[in-house]
């Protein structure tokens, strides 16, 4: 069937299909498989440059922060010779708390446990937060029960310094 239609076009038919052919069927691979292939490889080169880029950045952000962990945020105020139990009480006092604070006891060289009763729970959060920003004192054990009245604790917080 294909014989008796190639002997049936003339040989300038056959010429141009012989010639045409091999150079539409190299025009469709170039267009459906080469070019978008070679496409795709430069956007994934030009990606991975970025991704690399993205990484040296984190890489150096993460030692900066692992720097500043390291010198801690106590760095910026000074506790002015002030033990861990002298300064918990203070700071518990100045966050408005004095009235909720009912014992500050030494668990350890570089520990203390302090105790409240009916305390604001977001006056609490706010001085354990402010302790290891300020100070970097760090809250290794923090439990609290609530009480009757809204917001209100009674909690034991354990205070270490680093």
């Amino acid at each position: 069937m294909i014989g008796a239609w190639w002997q049936g076009l003339s040989e300038r038919d056959r010429r141009v299909l012989l010639i045409g052919a091999p150079i539409v069927f190299v025009l469709l691979v170039w267009s459906f498989v080469w070019y978008p292939l070679a496409r795709a490889r430069e956007q994934l080169q030009v990606r991975v440059e970025r991704e690399r880029s993205d990484l040296a950045w984190m890489q150096q952000a993460a030692a900066e922060a692992a720097n500043l962990r390291a010198k801690g945020a106590r760095g910026q105020v000074d506790r002015q010779g002030k033990s861990l139990f002298a300064l918990a009480d203070v700071t518990a006092r100045g966050a408005g708390l004095a009235t909720a604070l009912k014992r500050v006891e030494p668990t350890g060289s570089k520990s203390v446990r302090v105790s409240f009763e009916t305390a604001n729970f977001d006056a609490l959060i706010g001085w354990v937060d402010g302790l290891g920003r300020d100070y970097g004192v760090l809250a290794t054990d923090f439990s609290a029960d609530r009480v009757a009245g809204i917001g209100l604790v009674n909690a034991r917080v354990v205070l270490e310094e680093p």
